[in-house]
């Protein structure tokens, strides 16, 4: 452990791993059909890691080769990590729509997106919640770590 990482720091980025390895279906709130957008990077890059990309984007028909939803209510079926690309503010509403859809082990709130309210709410709910992290630097440090 490095010297000023805390234990549950280093829990909690282990979890993260236990989370990659056990998930196969994510929802990307905010997914930009724009390949220069980090959302876009992000999901491709997972994507090509074999997981199974649903967009949730107020336009388009198809984004990455999958259907688009229009909200996270449209979705019926089991999903496992929901990741959230929009702004902070934003996402207390999100989440609260989130906590409800089947299997959820995980909300993550990239980079740069922290909401003190959607911890409470998922943690509420007994939702692991992750804030201010890339999904994809994670599923990288987690291959480099050989934990998934």
């Amino acid at each position: 452990m490095e010297a000023c990482e805390l234990p549950s720091a280093k829990k909690a980025d282990k979890k993260i791993c236990e989370v990659l390895k056990d998930s196969k279906v994510i929802v990307v709130v905010g997914l930009s059909p724009k390949p220069h957008r980090a959302s876009h990077q992000v999901a491709k890059y997972m994507q090509e890691k074999g997981y199974k990309i649903i967009p949730v984007y107020p336009r388009e028909e198809e984004i990455l080769g999958e259907k688009v939803y229009r909200s996270l209510e449209d979705i019926d079926f089991p999903v496992d990590i929901v990741d959230i690309f929009r702004r902070s503010e934003d996402t207390p509403e999100i989440v609260e729509k989130a906590v409800k859809l089947d299997g959820v082990k995980c909300i993550f709130l990239q980079e740069g997106i922290k909401n003190e309210t959607s911890k409470k709410i998922a943690e509420n709910a007994g939702i692991f919640y992750v804030e201010d992290k890339c999904l994809m630097v994670e599923h990288k440090r987690c291959e480099a770590e050989n934990l998934i």
